[in-house]
């Protein structure tokens, strides 16, 4: 049984924003006193762990931001992330090509990757039916939009994520005993907002715990956040502006993740890497070629060049 309701989920992201950022506080504390002050923040040098590390540093400002260096990042976020005040630098085992290699490309999302890896790799009959069937209310399976995918000529998997990014987290809690502090909201995933109807923002009984303090919040209040604040963000957002019904934007990019990753390309127009063509030239020739994501963007119909549209991926 869930110990949150979407209706309390909702009144809270109704909230004006100096609300939740008390609210946000409010957390934070908590999380710190459980804790005895032996806390991180996950920090990617993205907009969002930047909004939460000045809202952070305002009450604890020796709580140290720890920045993964996978070497996917964004070459701004990277710049970034390593010129602000206490920061820690941890770095994965493996890199993103022989994580590929040995498991498989990140597409579509984590879950339908990861049912994807599932039906293919499994001995057991049960999450084999499970994966290309679902539960008795249909939960749990392969998208039939997606069911394609499992004759690709290449490897797909959702370990990327783990070994790129949370196993070197969990490393370093391991090391130092340390709780993580992340600025992910519910809006992002439904496994996001599944996380918070169960344990709400601070996951005290959860196996791994970790405070999501910005559960609540919504990218208007990122965005609008750091405009109020004058809050400096990677360069490569571009300016924060109004259009004429107040909504805020970035003029650069909206989301700056794993550069290689495809998590999602599907739903963009223009997608990040139709954009990164013309922005970052080395890195889409890397994604490209040496990686061979236009393989996989092809096979999945997506457009991967600047003036290539859908029909055109079928040529």
């Amino acid at each position: 049984m869930s110990a949150h309701t979407l209706w309390e989920l909702q009144q809270k992201k109704s909230l004006p924003l100096d609300a939740k950022i008390l609210m946000t506080k409010r957390r934070l504390k908590q999380w710190h006193i459980q804790y005895n002050g032996n806390v991180y923040l996950a920090f990617s040098g993205g907009k969002d762990s930047t909004v939460l590390k000045d809202i952070l540093q305002d009450i604890f400002p020796d709580v140290p931001a720890v920045f993964c260096n996978t070497g996917l990042e964004y070459p701004e976020v990277k710049k970034f992330a390593m010129s602000q005040n206490n920061v820690k630098v941890i770095t994965p085992k493996m890199m993103f090509k022989e994580v590929i290699s040995r498991y498989g490309y990140p597409v579509i999302s984590k879950e339908q990757s990861s049912y994807i890896a599932d039906i293919r790799n499994t001995k057991s009959e049960y999450i084999r039916n499970l994966r290309l069937n679902g539960n008795k209310t249909k939960s749990y399976k392969l998208s039939e939009k997606w069911k394609f995918m499992l004759n690709a000529p290449f490897k797909i998997s959702d370990k990327c994520c783990k070994v790129m990014k949370k196993e070197p987290f969990i490393r370093y809690e391991r090391e130092t005993g340390a709780k993580g502090i992340i600025a992910t909201m519910t809006d992002e995933s439904i496994l996001r907002l599944n996380t918070w109807l169960r344990f709400g923002c601070n996951a005290f009984n959860a196996k791994r715990p970790l405070s999501r303090p910005m559960s609540f919040w919504t990218e208007q209040d990122i965005l609008q956040y750091i405009v109020e604040h004058n809050l400096k963000i990677a360069s490569v957002y571009g300016e924060i502006k109004q259009k004429e019904n107040g909504e805020y934007y970035t003029t650069g990019v909206k989301r700056t993740g794993c550069m290689f990753c495809m998590y999602g390309v599907q739903n963009e127009t223009p997608n990040r890497f139709q954009i990164m063509q013309k922005t970052h030239p080395k890195q889409y020739d890397f994604c490209m070629n040496t990686l061979g994501l236009k393989n996989v963007m092809s096979y999945m119909n997506i457009p991967f060049k600047e003036e290539q549209t859908t029909l055109e991926c079928f040529k």
